[in-house]
């Protein structure tokens, strides 16, 4: 330790252009030669420049609505996606030319005619046709997944400045299989199992790891209880872009224009009593209903990413910094297991343990999934999912990434200093799971963003 702050003693005499001879002027220089805190204490490598920080400036959705019945049944997917793509501009008064590309996450619709709807969109929203769009599909996952694009190349230089969305019209696009299914799939149980409905791999998960009806009637009872308290106590107006649009009467044909501001598949009087008479949906005598599980719906959600320096320069103030990723491969039956074992692989990759991140928005596509998970990582039940989830507020399968990515940050932004790192993470259809590690974007110091802990007598961790 001695011979290293020698060194660095030596270094500053050449760095300090006001002193003849560092002897008589050690006491006075403003450089000094300190034992590195950042080296063990470091709650991550120090390994990216303060400068190039990918960080969120701006994180908006639409309400979700329940499809075919709720408020955004009668509603174009591109005139979903225009509003929220516009209120990220609008609302940091950004020139929408600087924007390197729009990523958007969509899974139902058919790959060209939801791409044109995305570009559409941009136009609608007021970018310019220098603008380029396209759209990425991980199932569950796509709206994280847009983001997380967005990140890798504002990381590799590609454009300092991307738009994550996602966007999901579950009424103009239903869930169904196009096409015949090639017999080959018959040889092979995981390339079968990638075709299970999605509620039977919620009974596998529930049968396999012994979750009781009780404790998944349980879950969604508190997802509507937290997702009716955050509504009435106006917690989604910070995240929620109104969009002013049209209710058609099914009998009639009358149209009455509307603007939908809140989000209409919450419960607030449901109970455990009143869940308990719902029969199985999937499997006789099985657990899964459709009330302890996510609600089909329409919506989307617009992620406004950049370069720290950027934002900087633009005096943007910084809601989150993107942080790390992970996408993991998971048995195709038991699909809902993803996010345990993509948080471990995001978490790690941010140099963070578990205990470090203070909330969590998982999608709950099941309640099975949902409490397999929380139990299987053993995760606090009070920073999970604060102000409620899919069971409650929808599961609009591209969109769900982005708005869980608006929900996360702004929560986080209320809460200030008591939380710094949150996570978002989802179960994928056919077998993956994805997760993302942010941090709050007014807590970062310039140096190596290190958590304090207790000092040691090294220089720093490679001085061992």
């Amino acid at each position: 330790m001695e011979k290293a702050i020698n060194r660095q003693q030596v270094l500053l005499q050449h760095l300090n252009p006001s002193a003849s001879s560092f002897s008589s002027h050690q006491n006075n220089s403003a450089l000094s030669a300190l034992a590195c805190l950042a080296g063990d204490s470091a709650a991550y490598q120090r390994t990216n420049v303060f400068g190039d920080d990918v960080v969120i400036v701006a994180a908006y959705r639409t309400a979700l609505c329940k499809s075919k019945r709720g408020g955004f049944k009668d509603t174009y997917p591109d005139d979903l996606l225009a509003p929220v793509l516009r209120a990220v501009i609008e609302k940091t008064n950004l020139n929408p030319s600087e924007v390197g590309d729009i990523v958007v996450g969509t899974v139902l619709a058919p790959g060209s005619q939801r791409a044109s709807e995305c570009r559409m969109a941009a136009f609608y929203a007021g970018f310019p046709e220098t603008v380029p769009v396209r759209t990425v599909n991980r199932q569950c996952s796509s709206g994280l997944q847009a983001v997380a694009d967005v990140a890798a190349a504002i990381k590799a230089g590609f454009y300092e400045i991307g738009i994550g969305a996602g966007l999901e019209s579950m009424t103009t696009n239903p869930m169904a299989w196009e096409g015949s299914v090639n017999p080959r799939v018959k040889q092979m149980e995981q390339a079968q199992n990638c075709l299970l409905p999605m509620g039977i791999t919620s009974e596998n998960v529930a049968h396999r790891f012994g979750l009781t009806r009780q404790e998944q009637d349980q879950a969604a009872v508190e997802s509507h209880r937290k997702a009716a308290a955050a509504t009435a106590s106006g917690k989604f107006k910070d995240e929620i872009v109104p969009v002013a649009t049209k209710i058609v009467d099914p009998k009639t044909g009358d149209e009455k224009p509307v603007t939908i501001s809140v989000d209409d598949g919450i419960r607030a009087n449901t109970s455990v009593s009143d869940l308990g008479k719902l029969k199985p949906v999937f499997k006789k005598n099985g657990t899964t209903t459709a009330g302890n599980s996510s609600q089909v719906s329409d919506g989307a959600g617009a992620v406004l990413l950049m370069k720290r320096s950027v934002a900087m320069c633009k005096g943007l103030p910084i809601l989150g910094v993107f942080r790390s990723f992970a996408a993991v491969g998971v048995d195709p039956a038991i699909m809902g297991v993803g996010p345990a074992v993509a948080i471990p692989e995001a978490v790690k990759s941010a140099g963070l343990e578990l205990d470090d991140v203070d909330l969590f928005e998982i999608n709950e596509a099941f309640a099975s999934q949902f409490v397999y998970c929380q139990k299987k990582l053993e995760l606090d039940p009070q920073k999970i999912n604060v102000n409620g989830g899919a069971m409650a507020i929808g599961h609009p399968l591209g969109a769900t990434g982005a708005r869980c990515v608006a929900t996360l940050l702004h929560e986080m932004k209320r809460r200030g200093k008591d939380c710094r790192f949150g996570v978002v993470s989802m179960c994928i259809g056919t077998g993956m799971g994805a997760a993302a590690v942010f941090e709050r974007g007014d807590c970062v110091d310039e140096l190596c963003n290190a958590r304090k802990v207790e000092t040691n007598s090294l220089l720093s961790k490679d001085a061992r």
